[in-house]
């Protein structure tokens, strides 16, 4: 199992052992949904269902959220709704109203939300209390936030900050492209995106091409700013670092690869190799981006 995008905190607060964590977790375990709720949330085993809530290896843990949602499509209710309509209309020799609409829907989603199929999804994150990481697997901020706001829920006294650096990500990807030294552990890769600064935002994307060219440093010199770039660090993991110091699309190439093949466990070994890696990348790539900035709460 390996993460395929990073939002990445810094813990400022973390007194809680494996074994506490764990009790933590399994009194706010994921419930199915009720008849009449729309969404349950809650947390789950990471490797297999049955197992435990908290997966240690070494220093490092993995703990993962779950969300089951009920699919109730609004076309699905307008559909039984205009039914319903049809059926009252006959009835009463006038066509419903709005307010009178309203409470068809209502009434129809009720009766349809027993019978709707839930679906679930799994929102993992891995910590690493003595060097101090907590990151979130997750496409989208929200994401992670929902599974942050039900840790502490589950928890007192934790607390995390996102990771800030001295040189914004922007302003060190714009550098790069124009031609500033790339850190020595990093290279560029082909996908970019320049959006301008001025009020319609004009945004240029760069897909399978080659960054180096007159083309790009041109944008640059007009005025735009990179938001997205993609990089690979050591010859081992390819990923799109962001303007708001998210990394996406990672992906682990052929040398790590080669690693995990053949073990006895591939979640186990995955997992103690991507923490294996990541560890290293997180310092290289604060470095390349100025340091990090002094913590705050």
């Amino acid at each position: 199992m390996w993460f395929k995008n990073l939002q990445i905190y810094r813990i400022t607060n973390w007194n809680i052992t494996p074994a506490a964590l764990e009790e933590a977790l399994a009194q706010h375990a994921l419930q199915d949904c009720l008849s009449m709720e729309m969404q349950s949330r809650g947390w789950v085993a990471p490797k297999a269902e049955g197992e435990a809530f908290v997966h240690t290896l070494g220093q490092h843990m993995l703990i993962a959220f779950g969300v089951e949602k009920k699919l109730l499509p609004s076309t699905v209710i307008t559909q039984f709704a205009k039914a319903r309509a049809v059926e009252l209309e006959e009835q009463q020799g006038y066509k419903p109203g709005r307010k009178q609409m309203k409470e068809i829907k209502e009434a129809v989603t009720d009766e349809l939300l027993p019978r709707a199929f839930a679906l679930r999804r799994k929102t993992y994150a891995w910590i690493d209390p003595q060097a101090g990481w907590f990151v979130v697997d997750a496409s989208s901020p929200a994401k992670a936030d929902e599974l942050l706001e039900t840790l502490h829920k589950s928890l007192a006294d934790i607390s995390f900050a996102l990771v800030k650096t001295q040189l914004s990500p922007s302003s060190a990807m714009t550098g790069w492209l124009a031609g500033d030294d790339v850190p020595a552990s990093f290279t560029i890769d082909r996908d970019c995106e320049l959006r301008g600064t001025g009020d319609e935002k004009a945004t240029v994307r760069y897909v399978r091409h080659a960054l180096d060219s007159e083309e790009i440093v041109r944008h640059v010199k007009e005025g735009k700013e990179a938001t997205r770039l993609a990089m690979t660090w050591r010859d081992k993991l390819s990923f799109v670092l962001n303007e708001n110091m998210q990394l996406k699309r990672i992906a682990p190439l052929d040398i790590i690869k080669e690693q995990g093949e053949g073990a006895d466990d591939l979640f186990d070994s995955d997992f103690a190799i991507m923490t294996g890696e990541l560890s290293k990348l997180l310092p290289d790539l604060l470095d390349a981006l100025g340091g990090e900035e002094v913590k705050g709460i």
